[in-house]
């Protein structure tokens, strides 16, 4: 069984930072408290190490994005 153990505290927060946890607490339906805590533990969760071939660092590319093209990646070394 597992049991979660709830502790009260009081949090100085921005009101930048306020104001978007009540927006998602309002969106998710959860509370502020909630929304905290879930945004916490994924901050403190251990990244991943990055994928690599040939000792360098792979990256994902965003959704949509453009491949870069011999050419481009030539002119952007050419131009250092």
């Amino acid at each position: 069984m597992c049991y979660v153990r709830v502790v009260r505290t009081t949090l100085e927060l921005d009101d930048d930072l306020a104001n978007v946890a009540k927006q998602l607490a309002s969106q998710r339906d959860m509370t502020m408290g909630q929304v905290v805590s879930e945004l916490v533990r994924t901050a403190l969760e251990p990244k991943a190490a990055p994928r690599m071939r040939n000792g360098v660092p792979l990256f994902t590319p965003k959704p949509g994005a453009r491949k870069p093209h011999l050419a481009l990646v030539n002119r952007l070394r050419d131009a250092e």
